[in-house]
């Protein structure tokens, strides 16, 4: 119920100081408890107040979704029994949901199957591991504008990473591919972090392996603009982040594979305690899917397209506020909701320290600052995170003349 309370009636702030220290909690490990209902009363602060509201209407910044509230309590589900998805005499119907949920999701990705991650980071590196067991493949080849879980992935399976020059909207320039890459896996992404864009999927039909990192964008394949993912259906694994455009809490990801029985088997353990094998890298796992499911089920497809497209939306009125002013500039278009802009007489960062009830993320482009506006945030104001740009910037300009 304090739950409800603090996020339902109190606005809080699109950003709260990462320097600001943790109140009412001692700094060493006490020797005595105080009690459940007191220490969850200390933790309520820190925990639900002391925090940067991804729900308020100036935070138009990073990848991070307000989530829905039936994911708090299907979270809370899974934390009550404690399913250990490792086995499943622990947690047969958790085993099954996780399955559904896939089978619900791998086909808009022309993928046959797959299983869940806490993150698309786990999820690279896993299209990446089956990739490498299923072919013998010794490189990646990737685009410098790749996450930066291509190049831990590539330092962890002790591949060589090749890194491929972008154009001049931050896609993968194909041109510029290898000549052979029998003995490689290509990643390419959809929704890159700094400004969103999608490398051409098509790309790269010669490689051992083609993975497509699809964290930001990927869910743009159950809206109407799925065609802007077209390609994807030929890549042989993909990971989506669902902590981001499907409004998930962390951690949630899923890795999909076109043949999930070929990548599941070389990515398979067994173990004398186990009823069933041990499949990708982790062991105890709780029952991540079941907000997903419950979103899923309750909005159904229609609805999470519908809340996309309404971001989707909202990026682009950003876009219009940005290019309707002779303060600010604009990068592009946004292509997936993320939106790249600033000040024409003034760097981003120095602006964005005046900042008040608003909030923006900061993204380098071919060496030059940018603001860095995501779209996931359904209660986002445009116009308002517009507007106190203006006054900061307004602001800087008085501080330095």
């Amino acid at each position: 119920m304090r739950v409800l309370v603090e996020l339902r009636t109190r606005p809080g702030s699109p950003h709260v100081d990462p320097q600001a220290p943790l109140e009412r909690l001692p700094e060493a490990l006490p020797e005595h408890g105080v009690g459940a209902l007191l220490a969850l009363e200390r933790l309520a602060g820190p925990a639900l107040g002391q925090v940067s509201r991804l729900d308020h209407p100036g935070f138009f910044a990073h990848m991070d979704p307000p989530t829905p509230w039936m994911t708090w309590v299907a979270a809370a589900w899974a934390a009550a029994v404690n399913q250990n998805l490792l086995h499943p005499d622990t947690a047969p119907a958790a085993r099954q949901l996780e399955q559904l949920v896939i089978n619900w999701m791998a086909p808009a990705f022309g993928m046959g199957g797959g299983h869940m991650l806490p993150g698309s980071t786990l999820a690279n590196l896993t299209g990446l591991w089956a990739g490498r067991e299923l072919t013998g493949a010794r490189r990646v080849v990737a685009s410098a504008a790749a996450h930066v879980s291509i190049r831990k992935a590539t330092r962890i399976l002790g591949l060589e990473l090749v890194e491929v020059p972008v154009d001049h909207r931050q896609r993968l320039d194909a041109d510029l591919l290898p000549d052979r890459m029998s003995d490689a896996i290509l990643v390419l992404v959809a929704g890159t972090v700094a400004t969103g864009a999608i490398d051409p999927l098509g790309a790269g039909q010669d490689a051992a392996w083609r993975h497509v990192d699809a964290a930001w964008a990927g869910p743009l394949r159950l809206s109407r603009h799925a065609a802007l993912l077209s390609g994807i259906e030929s890549a042989d694994s993909v990971a989506v982040s669902a902590h981001k455009w499907l409004y998930q809490p962390k951690e949630s990801a899923l890795v999909l594979f076109r043949e999930p029985g070929a990548a599941h088997k070389a990515l398979s353990f067994g173990g004398s305690y186990l009823a069933a094998p041990n499949i990708g890298l982790l062991g105890s796992q709780g029952n991540s899917a079941l907000p997903l499911a419950v979103t899923l089920l309750a909005w159904g497809r229609g609805g999470v397209a519908g809340r996309i497209e309404a971001d989707m939306a909202l990026a682009e009125r950003l876009a219009d506020i940005v290019s309707g002013s002779t303060q600010l500039e604009l990068w592009q278009r946004p292509v997936t909701g993320v939106v790249n802009w600033r000040p024409r007489a003034a760097e981003p960062a120095a602006v964005r320290a005046h900042l008040r009830d608003a909030w923006i993320s900061l993204a380098d482009i071919d060496g030059v600052s940018w603001f860095r506006s995501v779209s996931v945030n359904p209660l986002a104001d445009p116009q308002r995170v517009a507007d106190a740009v203006l006054r900061a910037l307004a602001q800087h300009h008085r501080e330095h003349r």
